[in-house]
């Protein structure tokens, strides 16, 4: 079955050109022309990936993307014509996975597209030589296969991105990962967002799973350096 893409996208010819390279791959491809026909497109085909412009008419790429991610977790990645750094990190914080600057190569989009499509139905490859059912800490469940993450028996719905960063800290209890490690193991490719998107990520991915819990702080900040899981959930010292 042929994975389905959205493009919401109020540039025509931008639409166009990365519908038709994305058809070329074997996706079915729908678009919009703006945030508000991207949302009612969205509910209709349940794409499997979105390809979200920022900066648009009726409701822009920020409020589409907070809006879906309070429903779903399907991948989405920004085109934005904005470099500078606060935007960026703006929509990574409100759930974007990815994120293209214009102007871009359509064949950089396709790879990436690829990329999150791929690793979403995978178990990140650092981890598989130790897949298991369950990984299991006080109040945590990891269930690898079905990427499911229970708190305090709660659901946590994570992205894939999100996803990836804690089962690979997970697998390697106390083990300290640099920002860089982190950035070189989730992405397969160079990322122009550098460090401050795991920054970004990690400070999402800890928002939930806290939610659930007081007491709880799996991943802890080594200052200066990165990040590590702390197995017990204690604490920050």
């Amino acid at each position: 079955m042929k994975k389905r893409i959205l493009i919401v996208e109020d540039e025509e010819n931008i639409r166009e050109v990365c519908k038709r390279y994305l058809e070329r791959e074997g996706y079915e491809v729908y678009t919009a022309m703006n945030g508000m026909e991207g949302w009612d497109v969205f509910h209709q085909y349940q794409p499997d990936l979105i390809i979200l412009d920022l900066m648009m008419p009726k409701k822009d790429g920020w409020e589409l993307c907070e809006e879906i991610r309070q429903q779903s977790n399907v991948p989405i990645i920004m085109l934005t014509a904005k470099g500078e750094e606060r935007d960026r990190i703006l929509g990574l914080t409100m759930g974007a996975d990815d994120y293209v600057t214009k102007p871009f190569s359509p064949r950089e989009l396709v790879l990436r597209v690829q990329i999150i499509l791929r690793r979403g139905n995978q178990i990140p490859i650092q981890a598989k030589e130790s897949l298991s059912e369950v990984i299991e800490f006080p109040d945590l469940k990891i269930y690898p296969k079905t990427r499911c993450v229970l708190v305090c028996e709660n659901k946590v719905e994570l992205t894939v991105k999100e996803f990836e960063v804690l089962y690979v800290m997970a697998q390697h209890p106390k083990q300290v990962f640099s920002r860089s490690q982190l950035l070189e193991l989730i992405w397969d490719f160079e990322h122009e967002g550098g460090t401050n998107t795991v920054t970004v990520l990690v400070s999402r991915l800890r928002d939930k799973l806290e939610k659930h819990t007081i007491k709880n702080r799996w991943i802890h900040t080594v200052w200066g350096i990165g990040y590590r899981f702390e197995p017990n959930g204690g604490n920050e010292t």
